[in-house]
C-alpha cells in the first residue's frame, strides 16, 4: 500500500461547491464567486450593472480588455441628474483596463453610488468625459468608492467635485472614497474642488507610492459662472470627517474664479486633514490659502 493511499494519511481534498463529512458533521463549501465577463457595448455594459444591483451580493464584472465603452444615453435615476450608468445600489467591482466615457451631446454624469452601494475600480478602468447638472461629474458618491490603479479626467460638474464628489451628508450612511495610484486630471467645478470635493461627513483617502505620486493635477474650480467662490482647484473638503492625502502631488490646479477664487490646490472647511509626504505646489491663484483651519505642510 502507498503511503499516499495509507488511510491515516489519507488527505480530503474538498472541491468548491461540494460537501464534505467530517465527524459525523456536512460542512457545504460554497462555491467562489465569479465574474461576470462584459462584452464591449453600452448595452452590454448596462445589462450587467442592473443584473448586479439585483442581489446584495458583491459583483465582479469582467470589462473587455482595451473597451472603451461610449455611453450614448443616460440609464441613472434623475433625482440627483442623470448618469451613464444605472445607479450603483449594490457592492460592484470592474476590472479593466477599459474606459467608460460620455459620448452624447446631452449631460450626464458617469456614475452614481447610493448610500447601499459601493464601486470599485481596478486595473486601470478610466471614467471621462462626464458632465454632471449638479455634484460629481465622474461619480457622485453616497456610499463607497474605491479606484486602484484607475483614473478620472476630463470630467466637468456644474456644482461641486468636477471629478468625484462625496456628497454633503448631515445624517445616515456617511460617503468614503479610496485613490490607490489613481490619478485625477483635468477635471472641472463650478463650485469647489475641480478634482475632487469631499463633503459634510464625507471621508476621502488618497495614495501613491514613494518615487511615484498620485497625481492630482490640471483641475479647475470656476466658481459661480465664472465669478464667485471658485475654492480648491485640486481638492476641496468642506465639513469632512477626514481628508487623508500620502505620497499625493497636487499642482498646477486653478481656482478661476473672479471673485473669491482660493486655494488653487487644496481648500480645507473644518474637519480634520492630514498631509503626508504631499506637496502642494505650482496652483493657482495660490496653493492653499483662505482655508480654516489651514492646510497642513502647505504654504502660500
Amino acid at each position: 500500500m502507498t503511503r499516499s493511499s495509507h488511510p491515516r494519511t489519507r488527505r480530503l481534498r474538498a472541491l468548491t461547491g461540494a460537501s464534505v463529512m467530517a465527524a459525523g458533521i456536512i460542512a457545504i463549501i460554497p462555491a467562489a464567486a465569479q465574474a461576470t465577463p462584459v462584452a464591449c457595448s453600452e448595452t452590454a455594459l448596462v445589462a450587467a450593472i442592473n443584473l448586479a444591483n439585483t442581489t446584495p451580493a458583491s459583483d465582479t464584472l469582467n470589462l473587455a480588455s482595451g473597451c472603451t465603452y461610449a455611453m450614448t444615453s443616460s440609464h441613472g435615476d434623475a433625482a440627483n441628474g442623470q448618469e451613464a450608468l444605472p445607479v450603483i445600489t449594490t457592492p460592484i467591482e470592474m476590472i479593466g483596463p477599459a474606459t467608460i466615457t460620455r459620448s452624447s451631446i446631452f449631460s450626464f454624469r458617469i456614475a452614481e453610488v447610493s448610500n447601499t452601494g459601493a464601486l470599485t475600480l481596478t486595473t486601470s478602468v478610466a471614467l471621462t468625459n462626464g458632465n454632471a447638472i449638479g455634484n460629481g461629474g465622474g461619480i457622485l458618491n453616497r456610499g463607497a468608492v474605491t479606484l486602484t490603479v484607475s483614473s478620472l479626467s476630463g470630467n466637468s460638474a456644474t456644482g461641486n467635485g468636477g471629478g468625484l464628489a462625496n456628497a454633503d451628508t448631515p445624517s445616515g450612511t456617511a460617503p468614503a472614497a479610496s485613490f490607490t495610484s489613481s490619478p485625477v486630471t483635468n477635471n472641472t467645478a463650478g463650485g469647489n474642488g475641480g478634482g475632487l470635493y469631499n463633503g459634510q461627513r464625507g471621508t476621502l483617502t488618497t495614495t501613491g507610492v514613494t518615487g511615484s505620486p498620485l497625481f492630482i493635477r490640471d483641475n479647475t474650480s470656476t466658481g459661480l459662472l465664472g465669478l464667485l467662490f471658485g475654492r480648491g482647484g485640486g481638492v476641496a473638503a468642506v465639513n469632512s470627517t477626514a481628508t487623508t492625502l500620502t505620497e499625493t502631488a497636487v499642482t498646477v490646479n486653478h481656482a478661476s474664479a473672479l471673485l473669491f477664487g482660493t486655494a488653487g490646490g487644496v481648500y480645507r472647511e473644518g474637519g480634520t486633514m492630514t498631509t503626508t509626504n504631499s506637496p502642494i505646489s505650482a496652483n493657482t491663484p495660490n496653493n492653499c490659502v483662505g482655508s480654516t483651519p489651514a492646510v497642513p505642510n502647505c504654504t502660500g
